[in-house]
């Protein structure tokens, strides 16, 4: 699976002439890298007799960084997926007016099924970003420059994710479906930049 290659090999196939994996694979594993770095900070700062009195709250913080980092690895595979499906899609024979019915169907299909998978990352990205708060704000000091790179790595990966959404949307039909996918686009985005960067800021300013 992609998801166990060795960093140098997915790095390679991401910079070659071949189309996948591409820019949604790249925001799933920016999204996990986030994922992980809270992690991080969670495992450094649990049992650290200074912070015992947040230790149960980043037990369960620890928790949902796993979960989500999970999720976010396995989007990694199903963006190559749904790619192919779509590529598939479009190499479909076109010849008849019956082809061409099952044509513009399955291309619609895998339209919709690349349109789910990067909002999927972005809502996945969302609860990063949010959880990378609790660590700026609780977690152990001598790491928690890792909470801000780990909110820096989620946003990246929120926003990467909806130019996937945006780009597969616009080929969609079913006009009910694309307004109720950028709508919810809309609403993980709101404010995303206003806190990322005083998540940013907060951990800048632990650092003096």
């Amino acid at each position: 699976m992609i998801k166990d290659q060795s960093i140098q090999v997915f790095l390679n196939e991401l910079a070659s002439k071949a189309s996948t994996p591409g820019g949604g694979s790249a925001a799933a594993i920016m999204g996990a890298m986030g994922a992980a770095l809270v992690s991080m900070v969670c495992n450094l700062t649990i049992g650290k007799k200074n912070y015992a009195e947040v230790e149960e709250e980043l037990r369960s913080v620890l928790a949902r960084a796993e979960a989500v980092r999970e999720r976010l690895a396995d989007m990694i595979r199903a963006d190559v997926e749904v790619f192919d499906q779509v590529m598939s899609a479009y190499g479909l024979p076109k010849d008849t007016e019956e082809q061409k019915a099952a044509r513009s169907h399955a291309i619609q299909v895998a339209l919709k099924a690349a349109t789910e998978v990067p909002l999927d990352c972005a809502r996945a990205c969302l609860e990063t970003i949010k959880l990378s708060q609790i660590v700026a704000e609780k977690g152990n000091l001598n790491v928690i420059s890792d909470a801000g790179v780990a909110v820096l790595a989620a946003y990246a990966a929120l926003r990467s994710a909806a130019l996937n959404v945006y780009v597969n949307a616009k080929g969609i039909k079913d006009e009910a479906f694309v307004k109720a996918r950028l709508t919810e686009l809309e609403k993980i985005l709101e404010g995303m930049d206003t806190l990322t960067e005083s998540i940013y800021q907060r951990v800048n300013g632990k650092l003096g």
